[in-house]
């Protein structure tokens, strides 16, 4: 069994969700990642998603997009991400880890560009060629898989390819609006598990998840046999109920990250921590 194969079983038999939270690289300084990751998982997390920093973030709404700028000015990197998942693992942590980022990142720690590895007849070898080296390092530090925004499941085997051969994950995303031959496409290719985006928009704490999610949860499971994981929106221990009673994961970001803004410095590890035993039903919220 891979890591999030023994995370998923461990969750199931103690008849839990897996909650996944999403930290940024280098936010809220350079300093505070190492520290963050390691109290989120001492807080009951059963895994994590490490967020490579990028300056267009399109996919997230603006806690994150304020994450990804503040940690880009001072200096955080795809390096500096798979640095703390070697810490972590030389730590002793064994939970997996996925590196949730963009294609661009990805292609200039290999060494290539979009233009070049785009360029020829086919698409999809090319990224997977450019992406090699990438892979190979992202296993030695560690990492279980990559999760790649803006890389469309159509152009994404020579990627898959790649990781698979290191031995990591290509985890795929679907959103309400994912059409019957997408959800197919990724059903085929899925490992790991299937990230499922809550919403039509972008990443955000809401007060609500949306009406219809048992629905769109059901057309994924009724093709998808991989553990199902819900992000973008949710940021209460009530939310994260409630997505355990459809699907094996919740991922938590943006309410993270403004806990971790909120903090004083000394205290940023200690709030990531006891954020963490909230969302993972370990202690009850204050006042409750």
């Amino acid at each position: 069994m891979n890591r999030y194969e023994q995370a998923f079983a461990a969750a199931r038999a103690a008849g839990q969700v897996l909650v996944m939270p999403y930290v940024t690289t280098g936010f809220p300084t350079p300093g505070d990642t190492v520290p963050v990751l390691k109290a989120v998982l001492d807080g009951g997390a059963g895994s994590l998603e490490v967020g490579v920093p990028f300056s267009d973030p399109l996919a997230d709404g603006p806690t994150i997009q304020h994450a990804n700028t503040i940690a880009l000015r001072q200096g955080a990197s795809l390096g500096a991400s798979l640095e703390a998942v070697r810490e972590l693992r030389a730590a002793g942590y064994e939970q997996p880890i996925t590196l949730m980022g963009y294609l661009n990142p990805f292609l200039a720690r290999a060494g290539a560009d979009a233009e070049t590895a785009a360029s020829g007849a086919d698409l999809a070898d090319r990224l997977g060629a450019a992406l090699v080296p990438l892979a190979g390092e992202a296993a030695a530090a560690g990492v279980d898989g990559l999760i790649v925004v803006d890389l469309p499941v159509e152009e994404s085997d020579g990627v898959r390819g790649a990781l698979q051969a290191a031995g990591l994950e290509l985890i795929y995303l679907l959103a309400p609006t994912s059409t019957e031959e997408r959800i197919q496409a990724v059903a085929e290719r899925a490992g790991g598990f299937v990230y499922l985006v809550s919403v039509t928009g972008v990443t955000g704490a809401r007060e609500a998840l949306p009406s219809d999610l048992a629905d769109f949860v059901a057309r994924v499971r009724s093709r998808c046999d991989v553990p199902l994981a819900l992000g973008f929106g949710i940021s209460s221990r009530a939310q994260v109920e409630t997505v355990g009673e459809l699907c094996e994961a919740a991922v938590i970001g943006s309410a993270l990250i403004s806990e971790l803004e909120r903090a004083p410095s000394a205290d940023r590890a200690a709030a990531a921590r006891s954020f963490a035993e909230v969302v993972t039903g370990r202690r009850k919220e204050s006042g409750t």
